[in-house]
């Protein structure tokens, strides 16, 4: 009797055998207004003026399997349309490619505009594909964000800044930051930088008189001295045991942020303004601050504020990310050291969902990714929008 054939093995499939593939993108501008013009260091001495609107460009991600991402990145006065006109030339570059290689699609576009080089306005317009990709990553395993990145915690301490601007009287931030701690806020931060630093240090005492001498205060003096005069001033704020002082000098002055962070016993934060992971690289390896203060719409997304995450975890620093806190508390929850959130209200008319502050926490939902979607009066602030691929 003849020998049964043996069975051919099956071959395994591979990840790059059926892969998803991204096959429509959309691209929207649209201005936020504020409700009162901001003011602070920056616009007494006539640098810039008042803040009335934000900029912000929304990609929403589908891919052919029928997964959904979306994110976005912002600016502030200038550079919005600037930012929406790089995003529209690179987008077609996504298309066709797998949504789950993020490192790849982040190169892709970064070298699809370097002749304009690697950081500013470039990776700025990268961070809403980036973020929009880690968003459709998580919802696709059915997770937050945090928790697909590794979280250390399910909330995060969170402080309020937009009630302390120099633009608003002192008898309003007091009012302001009693309705902060009423609202569950777990720490104040206030603007600093008056051609009068006395006029800082009147303010700065009258709000730390009212929270008491243990309830977390920080001061921003958003780039305004020179390091003469950041040295006088934070040695005269030493006095009001502060959580930080951030961005005392030039946003791009390592060398002089490090000295200040090696003289004093106040912790020095800084970093908002940067636009990369090289830049970031530079103030951390300096030992410039104490706390590292990324924004993930400015360093090109989730996957170069990673890279930072990594390094600044290495080196012992703190971590503190600049606005943006709907995408911030997932990237915070997953640091393993204990960071703070920036609390803004300003973003809520943006978005459908609300996030829970209570306890002086920021706690993270249930929702998968991260959580937001477009509200009906995002769509109403729409002034331009732009599609790639195969509507869904």
């Amino acid at each position: 009797m003849p020998k049964a054939a043996s069975a051919i093995p099956a071959i395994p499939a591979t990840a790059s055998s059926t892969p998803d593939r991204i096959d429509w993108i959309k691209l929207s501008l649209v201005f936020l207004p504020l409700a009162e013009p901001i003011s602070d260091a920056k616009v007494l001495t006539g640098r810039q003026k008042p803040l009335t609107e934000i900029a912000f460009i929304f990609v929403e991600i589908r891919s052919r399997d029928g997964h959904e991402g979306i994110g976005f990145g912002y600016s502030k006065r200038a550079g919005g349309r600037g930012m929406y006109a790089h995003a529209k030339e690179i987008a077609p570059n996504l298309l066709g490619e797998d949504p789950n290689d993020i490192a790849k699609s982040w190169n892709k576009l970064m070298w699809a505009g370097a002749s304009m080089g690697r950081s500013g306005m470039t990776s700025q317009s990268i961070a809403p594909f980036d973020i929009a990709l880690w968003d459709m990553k998580a919802k696709r395993a059915g997770l937050p964000l945090a928790k697909l990145l590794g979280a250390h915690r399910d909330s995060v301490q969170c402080y309020n800044t937009s009630g302390g601007y120099l633009s608003t009287s002192l008898n309003q931030v007091l009012k302001n930051v009693e309705a902060s701690r009423a609202s569950g806020i777990g720490g104040i931060k206030i603007k600093v930088g008056q051609p009068d630093v006395a006029t800082d240090l009147k303010r700065v005492a009258a709000v730390r008189k009212l929270l008491g001498e243990s309830f977390p205060l920080m001061v921003d003096a958003n780039q305004q001295w020179d390091r003469p005069g950041a040295q006088r001033a934070c040695r005269a704020f030493e006095q009001f045991n502060l959580t930080w002082i951030e961005e005392p000098l030039d946003a791009y002055d390592v060398e002089g942020h490090a000295a200040l962070a090696a003289s004093l016993d106040t912790p020095i934060a800084t970093g908002e303004m940067l636009t990369s992971f090289g830049e970031h690289a530079q103030l951390i390896m300096a030992g410039a601050s104490d706390y590292v203060q990324p924004d993930a719409p400015r360093v090109g997304g989730i996957t170069p504020f990673l890279r930072i995450m990594q390094l600044a975890d290495f080196k012992g620093r703190k971590l503190a990310p600049h606005f943006a806190m709907e995408i911030h508390l997932h990237l915070a929850a997953a640091y393993p050291q204990e960071p703070w959130l920036e609390h803004f209200e300003w973003l809520e008319p943006m978005f459908n969902e609300r996030l829970d502050l209570r306890g002086g926490r920021m706690h993270l939902s249930t929702r998968p990714g991260l959580g937001f979607s477009l509200s009906d009066q995002a769509l109403a602030w729409t002034a331009d929008s732009a599609e790639f691929g195969k509507r869904p």
